[in-house]
């Protein structure tokens, strides 16, 4: 949607493209040509298999660039697809123009997935948010709800694994965003990531939880200051 230089989406990892951004549509596609894919096991994407990981992701989105013949484009990732945008910007430096970060802050951030566990939603009957995963993914995870969020937990505890060392070879400017209460990127995690990379800062939004970009919480003062952020760094 939208045009200019090119915008990718990358949503977290219980949501899917245009759903984790809808709130981001209208103020971006005013001013960049922006993109919304679903990653592998999430959304309308369908693969063979049921195995995904943050760092393929991360190779899936360098080839979905290479298909779309976008050769460098800012990235924009919330929960876990902050983690892919880390690793696209570490593996494929030339390819990624800025990174901005919500809800993300570079470490694994475990804390909170027992919650997740399909034996744990089942026990403590969430059956609506069991039926918004069979909704969100049926044709991606061919109705297997259980072991799409099996992956996902194990994703989650593993992934962004990356070193100091990593993180301090970072050239791209970089932004992170988390919300007041955000328990899965705390500030402190914020402060240790941004003096690890270059050309980096972090913004706390007031008032706000782990989803500070949608709807009902502060997408306009989010909006605004990651258009302010990719004005400054072009």
């Amino acid at each position: 949607m939208g045009s200019g230089r090119p915008i990718i989406f990358l949503h977290s990892g219980f949501s899917r493209g245009i759903l984790a951004f809808a709130s981001q549509i209208l103020d971006f596609q005013a001013r960049y040509n922006c993109y919304f894919p679903d990653f592998r096991g999430h959304g309308r994407t369908k693969s063979d298999s049921l195995e995904w990981s943050t760092p393929q992701h991360a190779d899936d989105i360098i080839d979905f660039m290479d298909q779309l013949q976008i050769p460098k484009a800012h990235l924009i990732g919330y929960g876990m697809g902050g983690g892919v945008a880390l690793y696209c910007a570490l593996n494929q430096p030339h390819r990624v123009a800025t990174l901005t970060s919500i809800g993300q802050s570079g470490f694994v951030a475990a804390m909170g997935s027992e919650a997740f566990e399909p034996e744990w939603l089942i026990q403590h009957g969430k059956d609506d948010f069991i039926r918004s995963m069979e909704e969100r993914h049926q044709d991606a995870h061919m109705g297997n709800w259980q072991q799409f969020l099996r992956q996902k937990i194990k994703d989650w505890r593993t992934y962004p694994q990356l070193t100091d060392d990593q993180l301090s070879g970072m050239e791209c400017p970089a932004l992170f965003i988390a919300g007041e209460y955000d328990e899965y990127a705390p500030e402190d995690e914020l402060k240790r990531v941004t003096k690890l990379i270059p050309h980096s800062r972090y913004v706390i939004v007031p008032g706000c939880s782990h989803r500070p970009h949608m709807s009902r919480e502060n997408p306009v003062f989010v909006n605004d200051t990651i258009l302010k952020f990719l004005d400054n760094s072009c």
